[in-house]
Formats: structure tokens, sequence, C-alpha cells
């Protein structure tokens, strides 16, 4: 284990962003009648931020900041009565029972805030009734010793080895328990990719290229970026696998196993064209699964190509969730795999027909037991690292997703 790190220290600091859109969608919304005279009271009672005087005018009000009844306070300071609070009835129409749409007034909140949502807007679990939804912490408070003790952070370390199998090869380890999964260059825009390998790295942790292939601009960050290796083996060199710390095959996604890859011909721009050695303007399909694999022992090839190609770096395995995933993490180890990825079936949903994403792989909180206790009866599970994505939506879920492992989240 690495030493321990004081996080808060290390790592950058949170910094609240501008908004990107016009009209940011609040649980709440206040309604000021004709009868309000632009006093500036409920500015000036509101802990929020919501309502702003702007010369001899109220501004429209921020209903996205409002917390709703249990605040109140600049509806009872109106000494004009103008102000009204009600439910927004914009939350009925959007979200489902795994995304409510408190889940997603949260996550743009603490996306742009950096900090949880006040009032009484739900962050924590959904409504589906199942899986991450059902399990909770049973936080026990015990008696400190010396109550007026701070905790000393210096003695904990979110730092995760990476390769167990002791095979000489690189020690790679992250920061956090946590990574950024595969998109690829034509799924997003240069820019993209090239800010999350900038996040990541601040992070000390990886971003995955996905099956797009590893542009120049990623180069700077080689030693937090992961390759991956798809059906359509699109922008893949020899070059570029020799440059990074860990490749990833993907054999599956998530959310569609047995249908492949698409995308979309208005995307294969001629910078995108290039680096997949496309046509411009023209779809593209990966096939599933690889052609060259129908076994374990075709498998091992694979990892073995790598491995010879780069002597140092790790090799992930990326795989759906179906019935027998415990079997393929089995399998993914004893052909020499250091990380078994598993994808559940919430994950890649962008791309995904509902009939798959809904009805084919498991949901990756029950394949992440499933795999984990079944590499334990073979006695293997502390010489390969699980990593996990695919139905996670809040960072209780990832936490959730840890302890049920204990893996590493994408």
């Amino acid at each position: 284990m690495a030493t321990p790190r004081n996080n808060t220290a290390e790592f950058p600091q949170v910094v609240r962003t501008p908004d990107r859109f016009r009209n940011a969608i609040g649980k709440y919304r206040l309604r000021r009648s004709s009868a309000c005279v632009a006093c500036g009271k409920c500015a000036e009672v509101c802990p929020y931020g919501v309502h702003k005087k702007q010369l001899n005018k109220m501004a429209k009000p921020r209903h996205y900041l409002c917390v709703g009844f249990c605040c109140n306070k600049c509806v009872e300071a109106c000494p004009e009565k103008a102000l009204s609070l009600e439910s927004n009835p914009v939350t009925k129409m959007i979200g489902d029972y795994r995304w409510t749409s408190d889940l997603l007034i949260s996550t743009w909140y603490m996306s742009e805030t950096g900090q949880i949502p006040p009032g009484d807007i739900e962050y924590k679990v959904g409504n589906s009734g199942g899986g991450f939804d059902k399990l909770r912490f049973n936080f026990v408070k015990e008696p400190c010793e010396d109550p007026s003790r701070d905790l000393d952070m210096t003695k904990f370390s979110t730092r995760v080895p990476l390769n167990r199998l002791d095979d000489g090869r690189g020690d790679v380890s992250i920061g956090i328990p946590v990574y950024g999964g595969g998109m690829s260059f034509g799924s997003i825009s240069l820019y993209t990719m090239v800010g999350r390998a900038r996040a990541w790295k601040a992070w000390d942790s990886f971003t995955c290229t996905g099956e797009g292939g590893y542009p120049e601009a990623l180069y700077p960050y080689d030693d937090h970026v992961i390759t991956q290796i798809a059906t359509g083996l699109f922008g893949v060199r020899e070059e570029t696998i020799q440059r990074v710390k860990i490749v990833e095959f993907k054999y599956a996604q998530g959310a569609k196993p047995g249908l492949g890859g698409h995308l979309l011909g208005d995307k294969v721009t001629p910078e995108v064209a290039k680096m997949r050695e496309a046509v411009p303007g023209s779809s593209l399909f990966s096939p599933f699964p690889f052609h060259s694999v129908y076994s374990v022992e075709d498998h091992k090839k694979h990892i073995d190509w790598v491995k010879e190609m780069n002597p140092k770096a790790l090799v992930s395995v990326k795989v759906s969730t179906p019935t027998d995933v415990d079997m393929v993490a089995v399998g993914s180890y004893y052909a020499g795999a250091h990380i078994i990825h598993l994808d559940g079936s919430y994950g890649g949903t962008g791309a995904a027909p509902d009939i798959a994403k809904k009805n084919i792989a498991m949901p990756i909180e029950y394949a992440i037991v499933k795999v984990h206790n079944f590499l334990k009866e073979e006695g293997i599970r502390d010489k390969i690292t699980v990593i996990a994505s695919g139905g996670c939506r809040t960072a209780h879920d990832v936490a959730k997703a840890i302890a049920s492992g204990p893996t590493v989240w994408s």
C-alpha cells in the first residue's frame, strides 16, 4: 500500500463554475405578482441568492437555487405578499425511477458548485426500489476516547494498486478509486477528451480513449491515459499501445451486449475518419465479438500480443455482464489480465436501444457481488483488480459498489 496522503491538501480545490445553460431546472418555483414594489427585502433575507435587485427592478428569481418550503424566508418577509412558492410542475415530466427528477437536479447542482444540494432534494438514491436504491449504509457512531482530537487525514489513503499479479510489469496505482471510462474520439470532441485527460491527471487517476484511437493531443497525458482496443480495431496502432501504462480490450459494452458499436456518419468528420482510417461521412460499425477470439486460449493470445508490444503495460479486459460473467472473470485472470472491467446493463446507454439496455445484461450491483464471490472461491480475488461501471449515478453508488466488491469505479 502506498504512503497515505492528505487528499484535501494535494487535490485541486473545488471552484464554482458558471452556468452553461440559460435555464437550470429547480425543484421549486417562485411566483412574483404585480403587487411587487421592488423593495428588495426578499434579496436581503434569502441566504441562497435566489433573488437579486437590478437598479429599480427585481430580476427574475433563480428558481433552481431555492431550497423550498423548509426555508420560505422570502415569502414570509415580503411586505406586499407578492411572492408565492410552489413545487415546479416540470419535475413531474422529467426522469424515471432510476434517475428521478431530484437526482437530475442534484447532479446539476453538485456539478456546478462542488457541494451537496441544500434543502430536501434527494441526492443519494433513486426510486427504483432495488439495487443501489435498496442498499443502505449503517453508520455506527462509537464514542471517541478524546472528543477534542481532530481527525488526522494523513493516516488515511485512497490510493489503489492495480497490478496484483506481481509479474514484474508496471507498479501502477491510482490516487482515488475512480477513473474515467472510455469515451471515443468521434462520440465526443477532441476538446472534451483533452479536458477529461487534464482532470484525471489532476486527480492522479486515468481516463480511457474508448475505441476511436489515440489523438496526438493526448500525448502529454500518456501516464494518465488508457488506450482501448475494441472489436473494430479503429485507430489501434503499435506506437500508441507502447505509450501507455494500461491497455484495455473491450469485448462488450454493458448496455448492448451482442450488438457492437455504431458511430453515426454525421460524426465521422475528416479528423475522425483519418484517426479511424475510414471514409468521412460514412457510419462506422464495430462487430461483435472479436472474430479472432472464441476461447480463453484465443483471449490469451490477444493479451500476450499486447504484453509483447509493451513489456510494462497492464492489461485490462472490459466485458458486459451476462449470467456467466463470473466465469469470464476467472478466464481473464488465467489468460493473464491484470484488471477485469465489468460494464453493467446501464453502461453506454447513449448509444444503445432501450430493448437492449433494459433487458439483456445484468445490473452492475448484482454482477459485482457475483464476480467477487466467485473469484474468492477460486482463491484469486487478491490477484486481480475489479473495475465496475454502468449504472453509477451518485457518490453513494460508488461507495456501495466498492463495499460490495471491493472495486474501482469507472
